[in-house]
Parts: C-alpha cells; structure tokens; sequence
C-alpha cells in the first residue's frame, strides 16, 4: 500500500497519508517505522529485492539475451507500481546493502547484454544503465495517457528492437557505468544512519 501513494504522491508524502491509504493509523506505521524517511528506506530497498528476484525468475529460463532483457522489462513493469527508487525520485540510499543490491542488478543485466552480442542479437552499444534508465521510464506511467500497460509494451518492443540493430542514429556519447550512477547518487544520498 505504501509504494503506490509514494509513487503518485512523491518523497514528502506525510505518514498520515500512507496510513490513511494503507487503512491504519499513523501509530501503526511508527511501531514499524521511525519516520517517512525510514519508510521510504525500507521501500526502496523492497524494490531492488523485487528487481532481483524478477531477475533469479528470468536467468534459469533459458532465453536469449535478447529475449532476457525483453522478460526483465516486461515483468518490472507488470511491477511498477511497487517500485520506489532513485530513478523515480526517491532520496538515492547509499548503504552497503543498497549499493550492493544495485550492483547484482547492473551485473546480472550486463550478462543478458553480454549473451546478446555473443549470439548476435544485441547489436546496439548498450549497457546495463541503459536498462535500467529505460525500465526507471517504463514503470512510472505518463499522467493522462490512453492505457499505459499498451504504450508501455509498445515501447518495450521499440527498445527491443533498437538493442537488436546497427540503427543510423548514433548513439551519444560512451555508456554510462554503474560506477557513474553511485557517484551521483552518493553526491544526493541521504545520511545513512
């Protein structure tokens, strides 16, 4: 219950408003959670959980990179309303079990990449951020938009089919590492206490 209005409602929505939704009182909240901050925390956290597990699902299957990427995708955005993260615009976390949780995301990424180009399906300069960014876009929705899940299946599929060519468009600039991405969210990261 807590994800969706912090979604929809930003960062600084009030615990007496995720109370009210979640159909409890504000006391019930700080038996669990000392503050908002606290809450969104262990949100975020709840989200690379879900993130990894979508990705313990799609290893086994024995896709193609491709296709592993496609499944990751699909899958996290059937999810995206339980998704808090710093690419939505929650406060970055910077703790271990944060940063560590990122990173098996970007390394398990990186090797439905690197299987992708290995079996010649995945042509385009892309890396795990480049994935991630785009699965960050896919799982918040446009306000005012005809039926999301459609329009974001349908970009899905664009993205797909962009990593399986050598388009014209040249992409911009070197790949963006992970390491890139911790530096900015260490520079914007809350105090981890």
């Amino acid at each position: 219950m807590a994800a969706p209005i912090a979604l929809r409602e930003g960062h600084t929505v009030p615990l007496a408003a995720i109370a009210a939704r979640a159909g409890v009182g504000v006391a019930t909240l700080y038996r669990s959670f000392a503050d908002r901050d606290a809450l969104l925390y262990a949100l975020q956290l709840r989200a690379y959980g879900i993130l990894n597990r979508i990705l313990d699902e799609v290893e086994p299957l024995g896709l193609s990179g491709l296709d592993s990427v496609g499944e990751f995708l699909t899958r996290a955005l059937a999810v995206g309303d339980q998704l808090v993260l710093p690419l939505h615009g929650a406060p970055p976390l910077v703790s271990a079990e944060a940063t560590a949780a990122r990173q098996a995301i970007d390394r398990r990424l990186e090797r439905f990449i690197e299987r992708g180009r290995a079996e010649h399906g995945i042509r385009a300069p892309v890396n795990a951020t480049d994935v991630i960014v785009f699965s960050a876009m896919i799982t918040r929705p446009l306000p005012h938009n005809p039926g999301w899940p459609r329009l974001a299946a349908r970009q899905v599929a664009n993205f797909l089919n962009g990593l399986a060519g050598n388009g014209p468009i040249e992409v911009p600039g070197p790949a963006v590492p992970q390491a890139e991405i911790e530096r900015a969210f260490a520079s914007d990261a809350w105090a981890d206490d």
